[in-house]
């Protein structure tokens, strides 16, 4: 359940405020071409900066921004970077990334930071409660986990249960990364299922042999051969190709919820909103679902 305060930008009000620019005062309205998407997922979305989906009825000035980043947005945010700079001319995007419980840590020490964009709720409500905030997050995407295994899979992983299996090592993040918290979810879930033992969540903890700064670290130690098995994001996985997926069943895979916030000592407050209401509106979100992620869930 989402935390008071969180907001998702309503689509049905973009177009009725579209709607009424086109039609006041009895203008003819010219229908505007739909955006064409890309198949190939290393490719985003092609739309038109200018009155396409997604674009602000007001420009806030041109800024250069920089933005705090999920570890599991990297690659997303690349192809967002991309297209926020061609529709906002002027304004420059410098980004960098890492897990959203150092980042956000980061903020609080002073680093100079205009928006950060988490891999869950609970760090940019930290920034909130501790005033560093301007306005409340915002809720922008969402994803969902699986587990990886290195591509020959030698460990001979076939379902979840296995990773309770003695002798399996699990790659995992530390404690207060946001993909740990949904892994220990989904282990709770998985331990609630006919044919699981009872013991499942606590065989998998034994499993752990390692614990990384964030889930880019956790799938790179997959990809080398250093653990068995790991759970992350969809996302990470899809954007492997040394990698094999098992799949957690629906009622055990808990959507993980993406939320950023604009930073109180920005000094480009307005520019800042922008890009991340930008986040929420139709240019954005085509990029993020071509890229495997999901809609916020509400």
């Amino acid at each position: 359940m989402q935390p008071t305060g969180i907001r998702c930008l309503s689509r049905m009000s973009a177009l009725l405020v579209a709607t009424l620019l086109l039609t006041g005062c009895g203008a003819t309205a010219t229908p505007t071409p739909s955006p064409s998407v890309s198949t190939d997922p290393s490719t985003p979305p092609t739309v038109g900066p200018s009155g396409s989906p997604g674009s602000d009825v007001t420009q806030a000035p041109p800024a250069a921004l920089t933005i705090f980043g999920a570890a599991s947005l990297k690659g997303a945010l690349d192809h967002l970077k991309t297209s926020y700079e061609a529709g906002h001319p002027s304004s420059t995007l410098t980004i960098s990334t890492d897990s959203s419980a150092a980042l956000e840590t980061q903020i609080e020490q002073g680093a100079p930071v205009d928006v950060f964009l988490s891999a869950d709720v609970t760090n940019p409500q930290k920034l909130v409660a501790g005033g560093l905030a301007d306005g409340d997050p915002v809720a922008f995407a969402g994803n969902l986990l699986t587990i990886v295994v290195p591509a020959a899979n030698p460990a001979r992983i076939a379902s979840p249960a296995d990773l309770a299996r003695s002798g399996i090592k699990i790659i995992a993040a530390g404690d207060d990364v946001p993909i740990t918290k949904y892994a220990e979810q989904a282990v709770d879930l998985l331990a609630g299922i006919s044919g699981y033992p009872a013991d499942f969540a606590a065989k998998y903890a034994a499993n752990v042999v390692s614990r990384e700064d964030n889930v880019k670290a956790v799938i790179a130690k997959i990809e080398l051969g250093e653990g068995d098995a790991a759970i992350v994001y969809v996302t990470d996985a899809r954007a492997s190709t040394k990698v094999t997926t098992i799949d957690i069943p629906p009622q055990a895979n808990p959507p993980a919820t993406y939320a950023g916030v604009v930073v109180k000592a920005s000094k480009h407050l307005a520019t800042a909103h922008q890009f991340l209401d930008w986040m929420s509106g139709a240019e954005a979100q085509l990029i993020l679902a071509q890229l495997g992620f999901i809609p916020p869930q509400t």
